[in-house]
């Protein structure tokens, strides 16, 4: 399947051109580090590094990513500490590769879109997408937005410049309908971004609601498309 030349587009299509999938994410991630992963025989570097990420998120919503000690990430891998070390130097370098993921998977986006000529059609491909990502990858989003709090400065302002990069593609998107859309762009993407969160933090509330994610992408770009009205 091509990519869309629009917006319109379900889950189950998107899956099919996701840049990153429950399945694609472990071969980027060792390609991506290469040069700090010691492990060089493919499918064992492929099946560890897809244990210690499952095993970290697992650990993460345990007990939190800032009481988690590699040790602990040990005994939840079944790896030595040596082996561990193969993969990762620290607990900042693992969620800086975390954060990566969720990052480099963000800024795709859009490149995927890129020959949508209607700003508009290509604004809401992006934003369908971006909530389609976002449930994809749930745990590295998750992670990226409750546990970047605790982590060092350097790992802090890298998760905050991710939020910022998105919400900046959405802005400059709004920035080009015309005629111009009522409002300040940076504000409307901000609320969008917001609207993503609250779908893949808060899961909870939507499961007992039993939306699903089509149902939420469909919600939120009533909303966008209902704002944007105002610029016809």
């Amino acid at each position: 399947m091509g990519i869309p030349a629009s917006s319109r587009f379900d889950f189950q299509q998107f899956q099919y051109i996701t840049p990153l999938n429950g399945e694609t994410i472990w071969a980027y991630i060792v390609d991506r580090n290469a040069a700090r992963i010691g492990v060089k025989r493919r499918k064992p570097a492929l099946e560890n590094v897809e244990r210690i990420f499952n095993a970290t998120f697992r650990l993460a919503n345990e007990v939190g990513f800032r009481a988690m000690s590699l040790r602990d990430l040990c005994r939840e891998t079944g790896l030595s500490m040596g082996g561990l070390y193969g993969y990762i130097d620290s607990k900042d370098q693992l969620a800086e590769m975390i954060e990566d993921v969720v990052r480099h998977a963000s800024e795709e986006l859009p490149r995927m879109f890129a020959h949508v000529a209607d700003p508009r059609e290509r604004l809401e491909a992006v934003v369908r997408a971006t909530i389609y990502l976002s449930e994809i990858l749930q745990p590295w989003f998750y992670f990226v937005f409750m546990d970047s709090r605790v982590l060092g400065f350097e790992q802090r302002n890298m998760a905050k410049h991710s939020e910022l990069t998105i919400q900046g593609i959405l802005a400059a998107l709004i920035a080009q309908i015309t005629p111009p859309a009522p409002g300040d762009a940076t504000l409307l993407a901000a609320h969008v971004v917001a609207l993503f969160e609250d779908w893949y933090v808060k899961r909870w509330k939507y499961r007992a609601a039993k939306v699903q994610v089509d149902q939420f992408a469909d919600s939120v770009l009533m909303l966008v498309r209902s704002h944007l009205a105002g610029a016809r």
